[in-house]
């Protein structure tokens, strides 16, 4: 039986070359300072983003909590958060794009159902599994 081989180093190279290519491509339309600015202001909106999105969805999953219910939803909120952070910090301006998408709460709803199937297909398929919890020793 052939093993079947993973695609995502050959996904992850062609997207950093897109991102190499629309920098320059951006820096040549309005010159390398300002593209760096952009660069730099990005990545600290990002990290500003984390840390007031994070800290909504935070204070929504320990409301959850102390009403006594499952934070679920409020899980792949903050994993869209931390995702959308992580892209906006990175450089380039492509994965800005999807990362400011990932922050806004308006746009973030797309982004959590689509992990959500993502999650239901993989628990369906036999792919994810849960260990620990308090049955645990």
């Amino acid at each position: 039986m052939q093993k079947k081989q993973s695609k995502l180093p050959l996904a992850v190279f062609l997207l950093a070359l897109m991102e190499l290519w629309f920098i320059f491509m951006v820096g040549k339309w309005i010159g390398g300072w300002a593209t760096l600015a952009l660069l730099i202001g990005s990545g600290a909106l990002g990290a500003w983003l984390i840390k007031t999105e994070g800290r909504k969805v935070w204070q929504q999953a320990r409301q959850q909590m102390e009403a006594g219910q499952a934070p679920g939803h409020s899980l792949l909120e903050g994993l869209c958060v931390l995702a959308g952070g992580i892209l906006l910090i990175a450089p380039g301006f492509l994965s800005d794009i999807v990362g400011l998408t990932m922050l806004l709460p308006f746009t973030r709803p797309l982004y959590r159902l689509y992990i959500y199937r993502w999650l239901e297909r993989k628990v369906r398929n036999g792919q994810f599994s849960i260990y620990g919890g308090s049955n645990r020793r």
